[in-house]
């Protein structure tokens, strides 16, 4: 059972991390970038909580938060980020299945700007 009562979540847009925050100390972060061109896209690449917060949910409640907020932009998500597509796979309400022609897009652009990852 997910006990991530108490957890905020900020999104440091500028590095490309949307942080989980339990008393203004990040538990945990979904790294990802805006992908460029139209249709824009929000890409998840990694996921990762801290290990004292393990076990919480506080990783599905970073995925869900993260497609919420893509949602309110308007935009999709195109999950690389394999814990970030596992996630979908089992809330398919509230993670749309991204293009497949976005999908390689996101992947071009990751390989070409290694440093997104």
């Amino acid at each position: 059972m997910a006990e991530n009562t108490g957890l905020e979540f900020f999104d440091d847009r500028e590095n490309g991390n949307l942080l989980a925050l339990v008393d203004d100390v990040a538990a945990g972060v979904i790294a990802y970038f805006v992908m460029d061109g139209a249709p824009a896209a929000l890409v998840a690449v990694h996921t990762v909580v801290e290990p004292e917060h393990r076990g919480k949910g506080y990783a599905g409640a970073l995925a869900q938060e993260f497609y919420a907020m893509a949602d309110r932009e308007g935009v999709p998500v195109v999950p690389l980020c394999s814990y970030a597509a596992k996630w979908a796979q089992n809330h398919p309400d509230q993670a749309p299945v991204a293009p497949a022609e976005l999908v390689e897009r996101a992947k071009e652009q990751l390989k070409t700007h290694p440093e997104l990852s």
